[in-house]
C-alpha cells in the first residue's frame, strides 16, 4: 500500500509509519525472516534500496511490498528514510526482535528531518539507518528523539 498525501505534521507522519509497519509484517515474514541478527538484515537490506526523496510537496510512505514489488518510482527498492524506516521495523518485527525504536533527528521537537529505526537485540541496540553505509552509523543534528514502540506488532 502506498499513502501520498501532503505533509501536515510528525505526528501524522508517525500514525502513518506504524500503519504500514503492521501492513508489511506477514510480507516481511515470508521474505526477510531468517536473519541471525540486525547487521545481518542492514547489510543484506543495503544491497536492495537506493535512495530516492520524496516527490515535491508530497509525504510518500510505502509499505515494504510496495517498496519491492509496485514501487511508486517504477524501480524495486527506491525510497527515502521514512520508507526504510517502515522497512527495518518490519523485518524487525518479523524477526520476532520486538524491541523497536523510532528515531527522529533535526532542528526542531515539530519538525524533525530525518528518521531511522533501531532494535535491541541480545541487550545491545542496533541503529538502521539505512542512509548510511554502516549499521550503527548515526549522523549529528541538534535534536534527537527516541520513541519506544510500547506494542508488539503482529
Amino acid at each position: 500500500m502506498q499513502l501520498k498525501e501532503n505533509y501536515t505534521n510528525i505526528d501524522r507522519v508517525l500514525e502513518c509509519i506504524i500503519l504500514q509497519v503492521n501492513e508489511s509484517i506477514p510480507y516481511c515474514r515470508e521474505f526477510f525472516s531468517n536473519y541471525d541478527s540486525p547487521e545481518q538484515l542492514f547489510k543484506q537490506l543495503k544491497l536492495l534500496t537506493t535512495y530516492k526523496s520524496d516527490p515535491k510537496g508530497i509525504e510518500l510512505l510505502q509499505s515494504v511490498q510496495t517498496l519491492f514489488d509496485d514501487n511508486f518510482w517504477g524501480k524495486s527498492g527506491f525510497g527515502d528514510c521514512d520508507c526504510w524506516t517502515i522497512l527495518t521495523l518490519s523485518c524487525c518485527y518479523a524477526n520476532n526482535w520486538n524491541d523497536n525504536y523510532i528515531i527522529l533527528k533535526g532542528r526542531s521537537k515539530k519538525a524533525p528531518v530525518h528518521i531511522y529505526s533501531a532494535c535491541k537485540f541480545e541487550g545491545k541496540i542496533y541503529t538502521m539507518d539505512l542512509t548510511n553505509t554502516f549499521i550503527n552509523e548515526e549522523r549529528n543534528y541538534p535534536l534527537t528523539q527516541i520513541i519506544k514502540l510500547q506494542t508488539k506488532y503482529t
